[in-house]
């Protein structure tokens, strides 16, 4: 029995598929070092969507995101 192949079709990748894991990093994706980023404090505020975060470096050299 053979199927026919226009029933068996997939629907194309959706369009946000490369965000479906956040931690995918890919080879497009802009990157920034973390030190201009930071700048001399290690410390930047971030406003998204009208709230504002904080991302610090710790002393062991960590990132953290707090809102």
């Amino acid at each position: 029995m053979t199927r026919d192949k226009t029933s068996a079709q997939t629907e194309p990748p959706c369009a946000n598929s490369a965000n479906a894991n956040p931690a995918s990093i890919l080879p497009t994706d802009r990157r920034i070092s973390s030190q201009t980023l930071l700048g001399a404090a290690a410390r930047v505020v971030i406003e998204h969507q009208g709230q504002e975060y904080l991302l610090r470096q710790t002393q062991a050299g960590k990132l953290i995101l707090t809102k």
